[in-house]
């Protein structure tokens, strides 16, 4: 660990990471394509400049990818078997409600200040650790998961998080089912009566629909990136070296786990999933 550090300031042209207010960076080694994150309160920014007027010229695709890394963030601190707190959850649920909300104003209207004064303090509270308290410091498995792809095939951070994000979710489901359930039905406003398997299922169909409401991805076809099976093999050995063999919460994750992932990300099927799944979804969740 660092013992000291120059002391950081944030000037913000993007709303995403949260780097304002959090303790993490990421490294990029460009020869090796190896993605690294580093955490350590040392590197906090002293201060931030967030001005929205900053980020109204990027093009779509970066603000609806800084939107979804947003909602990652908040996502990897909530589906979690580590305990709960009852007011955590509810400022994540908050968090998430008013980012998906304002995603869907800036993809239909990208000047919009009040949009994109919502989403970039969303950003700063969802990486400051405030949506983890009472939790066993979160999951994260989807982030290692995306560094692999983005070290190997440099998408952008955002979308690559949406299309890897389906196949975890329905992966490790089976072992945190109580808290996707809550997801379904408190974030994307999923009415189904059913099963709490059928009501989970809808939830994860009706996040994929709103991706795609945004422009992002929800699989690596949609994406654009194809990777062989010698590519998903070193993928996963990569992401194990990063995140430590038997890492996450919400399920445990070894390299044959992160192998599937990647395999089911890439073998899912691009068509929308909600008209089949029998979904009762709130309008006034996305819109």
């Amino acid at each position: 660990m660092a013992g000291k550090c120059i002391p950081v300031a944030s000037v913000l042209s993007i709303a995403a990471a949260g780097s304002e207010t959090s303790k993490g960076c990421v490294i990029t080694n460009e020869k090796t394509g190896e993605k690294r994150a580093y955490d350590d309160n040392l590197a906090r920014p002293k201060f931030a400049i967030m001005n929205p007027e900053y980020t109204k010229s990027l093009p779509d695709y970066q603000t609806e990818s800084g939107c979804t890394d947003i909602m990652m963030r908040t996502m990897e601190r909530y589906f979690t078997n580590g305990g709960n707190m009852k007011i955590t959850d509810a400022i994540a649920e908050g968090l998430l409600r008013t980012v998906m909300k304002n995603a869907v104003i800036l993809h239909q209207n990208p000047g919009d200040y009040d949009a994109r004064a919502e989403i970039m303090w969303a950003g700063s509270i969802a990486h400051n650790d405030l949506t983890g308290c009472g939790n066993d410091g979160g999951d994260f498995m989807t982030h290692k998961l995306e560094h692999e792809l983005g070290g190997m095939f440099d998408v952008t951070h955002g979308a690559g998080l949406a299309a890897v994000w389906s196949s975890w979710a329905r992966y490790v489901c089976g072992e945190c089912l109580h808290r996707f359930v809550r997801y379904a039905r408190n974030v994307m406003g999923v009415t189904l009566d059913g099963t709490d398997e059928e009501v989970a299922e809808a939830g994860i169909c009706a996040m994929e629909d709103f991706y795609r409401s945004i422009g992002m991805p929800t699989n690596l076809n949609e994406l654009g990136i194809h990777p062989t099976d010698a590519q998903i093999e070193d993928m996963a050995k990569r992401c194990m070296i990063a995140a430590g063999t038997g890492k996450g919460s919400a399920k445990k994750l070894n390299r044959e786990d992160a192998v599937r992932i990647y395999q089911n990300a890439l073998n899912m099927n691009i068509q929308g999933s909600r008209q089949n799944a029998g979904i009762g979804l709130r309008k006034s969740v996305i819109e």
